[in-house]
């Protein structure tokens, strides 16, 4: 038997007991040989014996479900029963929506599947930014999968940019202490920013596809969150107008409603005084618990270093921000 990304496999036949069954079946005086990992072949035997212990556990773990509150837990659980329904209207043109296979940030993930605990930690994101509110949370990841369907989100990462306006412009590049992904957007240098922000719905394509590699990066079993880095140096306030202003606020926009709980922390460095309101933008377009994960840094690789070294081993952390590592090479 194998355990891949938190869920379980084996050689042998495969039995599926979906999640609906399964809490049913923990209701019941049920036991799990120690030698099996998946239910079914042995439940026929115990729900009929009377001296059996109710070991059943209703969902598989990982190390970040273990980190679960006792609220959140809970809220996961029923979250996940209304799941098929959920995806009954995220998918309203699929007849099978509610039992199959369905895409969010890379993952291919089963609604009636209990032994990937993967979903469990995607489904916690969505409750933990609504205040563990079930009903409100499940119309954001309706909203989610609707999104990404009709963007094709997905379709970003291997999309094609044009390599002189976007080839400098971000990176996807180390990991932090945490072993979390780490992306950089770098508007500042020689960046054609006018023409970049020019076509907005370009740029939205572009800055997704770096979120999604971003994403690719993350296995939702041990990591699933990210570090971003905006670098502006060299930014001024001629070269920020109306297209920039608009596509960065659509920007956050679209990460605050599709991409919930994915932040571990974001640094603004190299901001220049004159560009400090920068950070301030978005504040009104974030959750405080977002704003809170942002930090404006100074300039020149020592200051910078001295915030993000903490967070960033320097074998990861490129040389312009006080590391010793080469943005963009492995």
């Amino acid at each position: 038997m194998n355990l891949d990304n938190g869920a379980f496999s084996s050689s042998g036949p495969a039995y599926l007991i979906t999640y609906p069954a399964l809490l049913w079946a923990s209701n019941h005086t049920i036991s799990r040989p120690r030698s099996c990992g998946y239910l079914f072949p042995h439940f026929v035997h115990t729900i009929m014996s009377t001296d059996a212990a109710p070991t059943v556990e209703p969902q598989a773990k990982n190390p970040l479900t273990s980190k679960f509150t006792e609220a959140e837990r809970k809220a996961v659980d029923e979250l996940r029963t209304r799941l098929p329904l959920l995806l009954g209207e995220a998918y309203p043109d699929k007849s099978d929506a509610a039992s199959a296979p369905f895409e969010i940030w890379g993952l291919q993930l089963y609604p009636e599947r209990v032994d990937d605990a993967r979903l469990d930690v995607v489904l916690v994101k969505f409750l933990r930014a609504r205040a563990l509110d079930i009903d409100e949370a499940g119309k954001m990841l309706i909203s989610t999968l609707k999104w990404r369907a009709e963007f094709r989100a997905a379709e970003t990462v291997n999309e094609q940019f044009d390599e002189k306006l976007f080839g400098k412009l971000g990176y996807v590049h180390g990991k932090d202490k945490e072993g979390r992904p780490v992306t950089y957007n770098v508007y500042g240098g020689d960046q054609d920013l006018k023409a970049i922000f020019g076509d907005t719905e370009r740029f939205l394509r572009w800055r997704v596809g770096l979120m999604e590699r971003g994403l690719r990066e993350i296995d939702f079993v041990n990591v699933d969150a990210m570090v971003q880095v905006h670098d502006y140096a060299g930014v001024s306030m001629t070269s920020r107008d109306a297209n920039s202003k608009k596509a960065a606020a659509e920007a956050s926009k679209l990460f605050q409603d599709y991409y919930p709980e994915l932040l571990a922390a974001k640094f603004f460095v190299n901001v220049p005084a004159l560009l400090n309101w920068i950070f301030w933008l978005f504040k009104p377009l974030v959750s405080a618990q977002t704003l809170a994960k942002m930090k404006v840094v100074g300039t020149g690789p020592q200051t910078i270093g001295k915030d993000m070294l903490p967070l960033i081993a320097a074998d990861q952390l490129p040389s312009q921000y006080g590391g010793q590592a080469t943005l963009g090479k492995a």
